[in-house]
């Protein structure tokens, strides 16, 4: 679990972050969404260590990001995987290689074990045909699952996904969607999703939080926004007809229960 107390964030005396509070629980999806400009991507990088907020507490499972020492830090951040938005793939190396970097580089484990390890996470994202390609090879949708892979390889307790589906057909967003939740329930880890994807908001949103111009606007589940009534996240998530029209089967759909 990942709790964030009273985070504040500015640049140039501008406010980004204002008096943010969330959990962020074990084994769920927990997705942050919002406007271009929101907020979101700060607060991200704010919980993984990339900036520094001004005031405020991060705490992983109880211990206190901001008030660790440089070497707890260190040791913090092998418990963490990221998948970032362009996948971030190195094109010189072959899939497998890219799997192993993370293990070449902070595990003590033999080539053997590091290389089971790696081919173990290809397969469990159904890409262990791929190995030895590179990633000019595969598609942007197989990129996806190679830094999923990637993500998982030092076997963290906290995954960190920003956009997941940025650039993805719907097809394949949905089949980047349900394995990042398998991988979270599985492993029970702690994943935060950044995104503006509404199929993933409808789909795996175990947990969201919506903020607003850097203010927490609001909070709940993916059933909890059809019956919400925070306008500015309804006309965020339910911007087009499509979407409105979704909202209101569900609604007549759940009177119909009652």
């Amino acid at each position: 679990m990942i709790e964030v107390k009273s985070l504040y964030k500015s640049f140039e005396g501008k406010d980004v972050l204002v008096d943010i509070n969330a959990i962020f629980d074990n084994g769920k999806t927990n997705l942050i969404i919002g406007q271009s400009g929101s907020g979101k991507t700060v607060l991200m990088k704010c919980i993984v260590g990339l900036l520094i907020p001004e005031k405020g507490e991060i705490l992983y499972d109880g211990r206190n990001f901001l008030s660790m020492n440089k070497k707890e830090k260190k040791t913090l951040r092998r418990e963490m995987g990221m998948i970032f938005q362009s996948a971030a793939l190195f094109d010189s190396l072959t899939v497998l290689e890219n799997v192993m970097f993370p293990l070449d580089m902070f595990s003590n484990d033999t080539y053997r074990d590091r290389l089971r390890r790696a081919q173990f996470c290809l397969d469990r994202v159904n890409l262990i045909e791929a190995q030895n390609k590179y990633p000019g090879e595969i598609s942007g949708g197989m990129q996806k699952r190679v830094a999923i892979a990637r993500a998982i390889a030092l076997n963290p307790q906290y995954l960190f996904c920003d956009e997941p589906n940025s650039g993805l057909d719907p097809k394949t967003s949905l089949v980047i969607d349900e394995l990042i939740h398998d991988i979270t329930t599985e492993y029970n880890m702690t994943t935060i999703i950044n995104t503006h994807d509404m199929n993933s908001v409808m789909g795996i949103g175990d947990s969201i939080l919506y903020i607003y111009q850097g203010h927490k606007e609001w909070e709940g589940t993916k059933n909890d926004v059809f019956t919400a009534t925070n306008e500015r996240l309804n006309n965020f998530i339910f911007a087009s007809d499509l979407l409105r029209k979704v909202k209101e089967e569900e609604i007549r759909e759940m009177e119909k229960k009652k």
